[in-house]
């Protein structure tokens, strides 16, 4: 997970010019808009029911860090009900594969309030995407339940403390914040805490951790982060909680809904909003050669059983040539997989298109981790398009692909890296599958 996150920080250097045209918007902590008038309804009446928290997000909300310090203060905030957690964030990914699996991860499991946090792992990338993505997910919420509130937060990092000494919000959350702004989404910044204390000195963004055995020092500033991205759950993660509870304190001002209050979409902020995003099982139609499905249960497969939260299904081919074909009428395209040191090298083809060289492994894949990869975006949504991918007989040259500093565990186990395989669960699909 520590080299993880120095995949996304490089993420967020990454920028076309187009992506340095927004205005970057003030900060705020705490923007209350529409308030939470279901949850508070409900929490409010004490009356022993279950209020289930969702937490959509990458790996600052999947750390056991701000995510499980704000559900313990809503269950001492509102001791009268029963709260629990849906779980569904997943390290290094962003909005553009949350929109995608919100439906399956989260409205599945029925929530009342909705954490979304891709602020960071969003760095890199364009404005309108994101609020495609955004936009997606609240409108794929509300279509669901529309009694389910939802709060934007923005985590910050490294490269955002720039704009956040000037008062300015990063790139992806000023996109997030027009979408909040369209649909009176609250939005929480966990950023204007952590620079006020860079102000006042009493605390370090980025330092090394000290030693278990060094004696603390009262004096010393609070040290943030040893990643520039992370925060440690014993100090930043509290910082990110308590902006939680002051949002918390703010909502309850609002005066007390006497009923449900449904949340009407009503128009779009873009009409190329991804609300139709949805995960698609594969299927044995699909697949075409020397495939296995993976036991995901507790005496299955153990790198099924890892992913099974997020990949109730996995197929795995090793044998050059097999592959899948889909045909679909719609308008994005791609797949949710893993990459890892197993991982091999794909060819992709889409309608009567170039083909693509697609590979499962990076310079990271030290280890397995859940992943995706868009075959097409932008397509005419009336049309009947065609995607195939291929495992190749070639695979990446994996020693030159790794990071100097992860080449010796490739020269101390060479056979786990020997092997070149596909893992994938699911489609990425805006459309439907045409039989």
């Amino acid at each position: 997970m520590k080299s993880l996150l120095l995949l996304f920080s490089a993420l967020l250097v990454v920028s076309a010019k187009a992506q340095e045209d927004l205005p970057r918007r003030d900060t705020a902590e705490i923007r209350a808009r529409a308030g939470l008038p279901n949850l508070l309804r409900k929490a409010r009446a004490a009356d022993g029911r279950e209020l289930r928290v969702a937490y959509l997000g990458g790996s600052i909300t999947a750390a056991a860090g701000w995510r499980v310090k704000s559900l313990e203060g809503l269950k001492t905030r509102f001791s009268g009900v029963k709260w629990s957690e849906i779980h569904a964030a997943i390290g290094g990914t962003g909005s553009d594969l949350g929109v995608f699996r919100v439906g399956q991860d989260v409205l599945a499991h029925r929530p009342d309030l909705l954490f979304v946090e891709f602020a960071v792992n969003d760095g890199g990338a364009d404005p309108a995407q994101i609020q495609r993505a955004m936009e997606g997910i609240v409108r794929q919420t509300w279509a669901a339940d529309p009694e389910t509130d939802i709060i934007f937060v923005y985590t910050v990092s490294e490269p955002f403390l720039t704009d956040l000494k000037a008062g300015k919000c990063s790139r992806s959350a000023t996109a997030m914040e027009e979408v909040a702004d369209h649909y009176g989404i609250p939005s929480m910044h966990f950023g204007v805490e952590v620079q006020k204390r860079l102000d006042a000195g009493t605390l370090l963004f980025k330092g090394e951790a000290p030693a278990k055995d060094a004696k603390p020092d009262p004096g010393a500033p609070m040290l943030f982060s040893t990643d520039g991205v992370h925060p440690l759950v014993e100090t930043g993660h509290v910082l990110y909680a308590e902006t939680v509870s002051r949002g918390f304190d703010a909502f309850e001002t609002a005066p007390a809904a006497a009923a449900a209050v449904p949340h009407i979409p009503g128009k779009p902020l873009r009409s190329d909003h991804w609300a139709a995003a949805k995960l698609v099982p594969l299927s044995e139609g699909m697949l075409g050669g020397d495939w296995q499905k993976l036991d995901g249960g507790e005496k299955g497969d153990d790198l099924a059983k890892r992913f099974a939260k997020f990949l109730p299904q996995m197929w795995r081919t090793s044998a050059p040539g097999a592959g899948l074909s889909l045909r679909f009428k719609g308008e994005v395209v791609g797949f949710f997989d893993v990459v890892g040191p197993d991982g091999g090298q794909l060819r992709v083809k889409l309608d009567d298109g170039e083909e693509k060289t697609v590979p499962r492994f990076d310079a990271y894949c030290t280890y397995h981790r859940l992943s995706k990869f868009q075959a097409g975006s932008g397509l005419a949504g009336d049309a009947v398009h065609t995607v195939t991918v291929t495992l190749d007989e070639a695979g990446p040259d994996k020693r030159s692909v790794l990071f100097e500093k992860n080449r010796p565990d490739f020269d101390k186990n060479p056979d786990k890296y020997a092997p070149k395989v596909w893992n994938v669960g699911s489609v990425m699909l805006i459309g439907e599958v045409v039989e």
